[in-house]
């Protein structure tokens, strides 16, 4: 007489399968993690910032203001000097916003479980992305510019994304994404091109590569294992909320402060043109969204109606076949 086969519980199965993923990224941390202050060799001579050099020019590969008439117009001197504010401003903005994103981090582990394989993995997260803070401060005290980083409105976000965490955790993986995804894409794009940059973003490019591709497959579980288990009004909810986090998150990211075109006296139509207004930069910002997009396909958040969100930002556009999958001329706009 044989025995009946022994049923497992499909809750029981996906928990497992989902701890063993975080163990994973957590020994990851453990195996391969960097300090800012002992991987980059910010006392060489060449790391040194001059205002002659011309390897603060701002990269065509991934930056959209370079790639305008207007700032290929400019005289070396001058788009050295724009290079080196806005290279400084986009450092302090990403220290902001992995501050915001440590403060979550924060107010999601207090609240867990003893014997949680999130707590261990969300730590590893908070020490790397103090890490990132110190590199990028770094970056900016070696440049020497007074930048403000992100605007005035959006610096309020510091009292508003720390919370969210805690209350509506799903709805706070999300905002993680909408800063880490953008700045993951350009990055990735600068160094596949392989054009000439500073050594000192070089090196803080690297490290932030290596590190936040942990952080962003985290953010990619997290969703991939709780967002199912939602109730139908709240994944509803979630899939209009998406897109709408995205496009806040991506362009406090890309966009720089007025202060910005104020400082260099940029016409109002450049400004226009390379963020809002070009088929190109419109272009250029969905494509940031590709593998987000095909999480929330995979994660039930695209709907009709979420389509139409999507589609109504301008950041609607193809999935990707797998992370990271690189940009191809047209495509965003042939979707």
């Amino acid at each position: 007489m044989t025995s009946a086969p022994v049923k497992t519980d499909p809750t029981v199965d996906l928990a497992r399968q989902y701890a063993e993923k975080l163990l994973l990224l957590s020994q990851g941390s453990v195996d391969k993690h960097f300090d800012p202050f002992t991987d980059i060799d910010w006392d060489n001579p060449d790391f040194a910032v001059t205002p002659n050099d011309k390897r603060w020019i701002l990269p065509v590969s991934g930056d959209m203001f370079a790639r305008h008439p207007w700032y290929q117009a400019q005289s070396e001197a001058r788009k050295i000097a724009i290079g080196l504010w806005r290279q400084a401003n986009i450092a302090k903005v990403g220290l902001q916003f992995e501050t915001l994103l440590i403060g979550g981090m924060v107010q999601h582990t207090f609240k867990l479980r003893n014997g949680s394989p999130e707590f261990r993995y969300c730590t590893h997260e908070v020490i790397e992305e103090c890490n990132h803070t110190l590199m990028f401060q770094e970056m900016v005290n070696r440049i020497g510019i007074d930048v403000p980083g992100m605007g005035p409105i959006l610096k309020q976000l510091t009292y508003v994304v720390p919370a969210l965490a805690s209350l509506f955790p799903n709805l706070f993986f999300i905002a993680v994404l909408s800063g880490e995804e953008p700045i993951d894409h350009v990055q990735k794009a600068i160094l596949r091109a392989g054009e000439e940059v500073h050594p000192i973003m070089r090196g803080v490019m690297a490290i932030h590569i290596a590190e936040e591709a942990r952080h962003i497959s985290f953010a990619h579980e997290f969703l991939e294992h709780h967002v199912p288990q939602a109730d139908p009004f709240s994944k509803f909810v979630l899939s209009l909320a998406f897109p709408i986090v995205m496009w806040i998150g991506g362009r406090a990211i890309v966009i720089p402060p007025r202060a910005f075109f104020r400082e260099f006296d940029i016409p109002r139509e450049v400004r226009k043109d390379v963020f809002f207004g070009s088929a190109e930069s419109k272009e250029a910002f969905a494509g940031f969204f590709g593998d987000v997009r095909s999480l929330a396909k995979r994660i039930g958040l695209m709907n009709p109606v979420s389509k139409r969100v999507w589609r109504v930002l301008g950041i609607d556009g193809p999935t990707t076949r797998y992370r990271s999958e690189p940009d191809r001329p047209g495509q965003v706009r042939a979707a």
